[in-house]
């Protein structure tokens, strides 16, 4: 699905700010549901002179690599999803994929982003896509 988002709309990795909200806002020791809604770039934004490839080539890569580290931490993937129509979103927002990623606790989650082998590879995943969301979501007791 290609649509033009405004650049401010745009966003494809935390912010320091963001990151520093979700120890604010989501208890330490509870499972943590990461939704995550994807938009692909019909042509990844890799380095000059890197092999073209499509964006969701670009988040295929990102996903095998990932998967091991996302094990290490005690998460899976619990739920995969081609997006076909965003039936309320403000105009022109429509997303490709879904994904439901759990994580034993926050610190878990934060543990696996700010290793060096994610350091290593998540170049895929912010040369992959246009646009995304990502939400820490926990259970109602």
């Amino acid at each position: 699905m290609s649509m033009s988002l405004p650049p401010e709309r745009a966003v494809i990795d935390p912010t320091r700010d963001s990151f520093k909200q979700l120890f604010e806002r989501v208890p330490a020791g509870a499972p943590v549901l990461m939704l995550n809604l994807l938009a692909f770039r019909a042509q990844a934004a890799d380095e000059p002179g890197a092999p073209v490839r499509s964006g969701r080539a670009a988040y295929a890569t990102y996903s095998e690599a990932v998967a091991p580290l996302l094990a290490r931490v005690g998460g899976q993937v619990r739920w995969v999803a081609d997006a076909r129509h965003a039936l309320v979103a403000p105009p022109g927002e429509e997303w490709d994929e879904v994904l439901l990623v759990e994580y034993p606790t926050r610190d878990a989650f934060a543990a696996m982003i700010q290793s060096p082998e994610y350091r290593a590879i998540v170049h895929h995943r912010t040369a992959a896509l246009r646009d995304a969301r990502l939400i820490a979501t926990t259970q109602r007791p």
